[in-house]
Parts: structure tokens; C-alpha cells; sequence
């Protein structure tokens, strides 16, 4: 009994690549997402390189600079105020567990 060999056109080998060097996820998962052995998808971002391998301290394309300092600031003072918010409800929470969890007389 022989096995099928499954064909893939050029058009879904250069898109799956892309979705692997644009997504940031590791190429294991990428490939059991696509139904594809990792070795295919492997060989494929080569072919694709022109046989070039990449290093893994190069920056994937796609992704933005990072934020100024005062944007960071910004994101910092909203987060900070997100997790009073949070905390606040959770105490809130933990009083009305409490008073639900005592025994009626």
C-alpha cells in the first residue's frame, strides 16, 4: 500500500511562509495549524529565502518600532489605574462571597 503524495501550489507555500515570518509563532505550531510537517514548512521558508537561512536575532518583519517614552509613561499611569479598578472590585467581590456565604438565621 502506497501513500498519496500531497502537492501544494507556489501560491499557498509563499502564503503559509508568510503567515509563519508574520505571526511570530513558533514553526511547529504554525505547521500543525496548516496540516503540514514541520520539515515541509521548513523547506519551504528556504526555497522561499533562496536557500538563506535566517538567524533568530533578526527582527521579523512587520513589527512596529517601539513607543516613545512618554507613550510608555501614558501606558504605564492607565495601567496602574486599571489595577486599583481591578483590585477595588475584587475586595468588593471577596465582602459579597462573605455575606452570601453566611448561614441565613
Amino acid at each position: 500500500m502506497s501513500k498519496t503524495r500531497r502537492e501544494f501550489s507556489p501560491e499557498f507555500k509563499r502564503e503559509t511562509v508568510a503567515l509563519l515570518e508574520s505571526s511570530g509563532r513558533p514553526l511547529m505550531q504554525v505547521a500543525t495549524e496548516v496540516g503540514i510537517s514541520p520539515s515541509m514548512l521548513r523547506n519551504w521558508r528556504l526555497a522561499i529565502r533562496g536557500g538563506k537561512p535566517t538567524s533568530r536575532a533578526t527582527a521579523p518583519t512587520g513589527l512596529s518600532p517601539l513607543p516613545s517614552p512618554a507613550d510608555q509613561a501614558s501606558e504605564i499611569t492607565r495601567l496602574r489605574r486599571e489595577l486599583d479598578r481591578t483590585r477595588m472590585e475584587r475586595d468588593v467581590l471577596k465582602k459579597a462571597i462573605g455575606i452570601f456565604a453566611e448561614v441565613p438565621r
